[in-house]
């Protein structure tokens, strides 16, 4: 498994947050909305590029081990 930084775990974080406000939403709104999502997605993406390459980590596992770091510290162990 990758070793991640916080700030990566932070961006990701930002860009879930971004596109889980794109429910319900439509027209403007949405679009709008959308941009703000990509605009984090990308800044994420390019961290995700940019940490892979100076720790010399695979960046897929980079990633992948960011977005399971976010998608379990979501998760409420009490259930």
């Amino acid at each position: 498994m990758a070793d991640i930084s916080d700030e990566l775990i932070m961006m990701e974080r930002s860009a879930e947050e971004e596109r889980a406000k794109l429910a319900g939403l439509d027209g403007e709104e949405h679009a709008a909305q959308w941009r703000r999502w990509y605009d984090a997605s990308v800044v994420f993406q390019a961290a995700v590029t940019a940490y892979a390459r100076e720790t010399g980590q695979p960046r897929h596992e980079v990633e992948q081990t960011v977005k399971k770091a976010v998608r379990h510290a979501d998760e409420d162990p009490a259930g």
